[in-house]
C-alpha cells in the first residue's frame, strides 16, 4: 500500500521548487499527482507541469460525474478561482506512493478522502520577509504583475496556515527553507523514511 505526501506551505515559501527536487532526487518511486486550476497560467507555467488549467464549466463537469477529492476556492481580484484534486487516475495507492502539492484545507479534504494512515503533510516555511521579497520578485516576472492579489494572497496564507489551523490538523512535519538543499535533503529523507 502506498502513501499519499502532501506538501505545503504559504506563498513564497519555494514549496514549488523543493517539490520538483524531491521528484528529481529521490530514490523510492513516487508519482506525481497534478492538481486542477481554473486560475490563469503564470508567465513559466505549463499546462500538465504545475497544474491542469481548465475552465470552470470544465471543473463543473467533473463535480457532476463524481470525480473531485478536494476542492477550494479563493475569492481573487480577477474573481473566483477553484483548485482542485481530481479522482481521475493519477492516484492508485494500491500501486504507488504519491505526492502532490496542497493547502491545509486541501490536506484535510484528502485526508478524509483516503484515511489518515495513507496520507502524509509535509510543510514547508519559510519567515515572512523572505517570503514578501520572494513574492515580489516572482510577481515582478510576470507580464502583467499583479501586486494586490499577491498582497491578498500573502495575507490570506496568515490565516490558512495559521499555528491553530496546523495544530487542529496535526500537521507537524515542518521543513525550514532557508537553505534549498537542506531542506530538500530533509524532505526526502522524511519520505524514504515513510514510504
Amino acid at each position: 500500500m502506498g502513501k499519499l505526501f502532501v506538501m505545503m506551505g504559504k506563498s513564497a515559501t519555494g514549496k514549488d521548487h523543493v517539490f520538483q527536487a524531491v521528484i528529481e532526487r529521490i530514490q523510492v518511486p513516487l508519482k506525481t499527482v497534478i492538481p486542477y486550476t481554473t486560475r490563469p497560467m503564470r508567465a513559466n507555467e505549463t499546462e500538465g507541469l504545475e497544474y491542469h488549467f481548465v475552465s470552470v464549466e470544465e471543473k463543473e463537469a467533473m463535480a457532476s460525474a463524481g470525480k473531485i477529492i478536494e476542492c477550494r476556492s479563493y475569492n481573487t481580484v480577477q474573481g473566483v478561482w477553484y483548485y482542485f484534486t481530481a479522482d481521475d487516475g493519477q492516484i492508485d495507492l494500491q500501486k504507488d506512493s504519491c505526492i502532490v502539492i496542497g493547502t491545509p484545507e486541501a490536506y484535510e479534504q484528502i485526508r478524509n478522502y483516503f484515511g489518515k494512515e495513507l496520507v502524509v503533510p509535509l510543510y514547508i516555511e519559510v519567515d515572512d520577509e523572505n517570503r514578501l521579497l520572494r513574492a515580489m520578485k516572482r510577481e515582478k516576472k510576470q507580464e502583467n504583475p499583479n501586486y494586490k492579489e499577491m498582497c491578498r494572497r500573502f495575507l490570506a496564507d496568515s490565516e490558512d496556515f495559521s499555528d491553530e489551523v496546523l495544530e487542529r490538523l496535526e500537521i507537524t512535519k515542518r521543513f525550514l527553507n532557508i537553505d534549498l538543499d537542506t531542506c530538500i535533503d530533509e524532505v526526502i529523507s522524511e519520505i524514504e523514511k515513510e514510504a
